[in-house]
């Protein structure tokens, strides 16, 4: 059995994030010591690794969820595996393609920024005012 403390350790995962975790249903109910401390088992450590693994390639929580629950039945087809993280890849995309053009328009600025005073400034002109954008980004930006 493991304290949460030892969990966090092996897996670089926050205490507090894996009271979260547990509290959401990620994680069982850990068990608790005569001191009431968290004690975890090998496989909750297991699938902590897979939720932090999970996390580190972007999956939001509800996929992992549902990656969980298919991996908990492991004679079934993975096709709902693969579909999920098929719709993570088209994401992790299109967030590329919006990081990618917003690359473009900080280029632009900067490269259009001529040093001089701050009155003739072309990032802080371009940032005070979204019309000289060459890209549409405005909403993007706040949704990734």
């Amino acid at each position: 059995m493991l304290t949460i403390g030892k969990m966090a350790n092996a897996t670089g995962v926050k205490v507090p994030t894996i009271r979260y975790y547990e509290q959401i249903g990620l994680l069982p109910d850990a068990e608790r010591s005569a001191g009431n401390q968290r004690l975890y088992a090998k496989n909750a450590l297991e699938r902590l690794r897979f939720i932090r693994h999970a996390r580190e390639l972007g999956f939001p929580l509800e996929a992992i969820r549902d990656l969980l629950a298919l991996s908990d039945k492991p004679d079934q087809s993975c096709a709902a595996a693969d579909a999920i993280a098929k719709r993570q890849l088209q994401a992790v995309r299109a967030r590329i393609a919006r990081l990618q053009a917003l690359e473009v328009e900080l280029q632009r600025m900067v490269t259009q920024c001529e040093h001089g005073k701050m009155s003739d400034c072309r990032v802080i002109g371009v940032l005070g005012n979204h019309e000289l954008c060459q890209h549409d980004h405005a909403e993007e930006s706040f949704t990734g």
